[in-house]
């Protein structure tokens, strides 16, 4: 049965894995494996993606499609996903501490805290409407007054 094959001791050992992350789950994509462990996911050509750099992870007919916070995006053909959907929702959804839109004058951010799975420090990210240059002085202004708000009614 595919369901119980294991990931190759080759592919194992050549991930940038943490002392005490695991392998949850992982599906055969196009030149390689994409893994899910208990702190990233390692992309085919080995890239490790933290969860909490995730911004937006979506599945399809064609694979796996990623984007991080800071809007690099990334495509992986994956075969049989496995459980590898789910696991990375889970994963991703648990480093989400805070995840608010905010209505700026010419459009939105999304103010979202995150923590790495298992840790307590909290790092915020700034993530503007299509469309809105992040490098404006201004728009970054007024998305960094509405984080202190933000941060300041919630406690964190």
């Amino acid at each position: 049965m595919s369901f119980l094959r294991r990931l190759p001791s080759d592919v194992r050992k050549s991930l940038a894995i943490e002392p005490g992350e695991r392998v949850l789950t992982f599906a055969g994509a196009d030149g390689g494996y994409v893994v899910a462990t208990t702190l990233a996911l390692f992309l085919s050509d080995g890239t490790r993606v933290p969860y909490e750099t995730i911004d937006r992870a979506s599945w399809d007919d064609d694979g796996l499609r990623v984007v991080t916070a800071d809007g690099e995006r990334r495509h992986e053909r994956v075969g049989e996903p496995r459980l590898l959907p789910e696991t990375l929702r889970e994963r991703v959804n648990s480093t989400i501490v805070v995840n608010k839109r905010v209505v700026l004058p010419r459009g939105g951010v999304r103010l979202v805290a995150r923590r790495r799975p298992g840790g307590e420090v909290l790092g915020w990210t700034l993530v503007f409407d299509d469309g809105l240059d992040p490098d404006d002085p201004g728009l970054r202004a007024q998305a960094e007054q509405a984080l202190e708000g933000v941060r300041r009614s919630m406690g964190v």
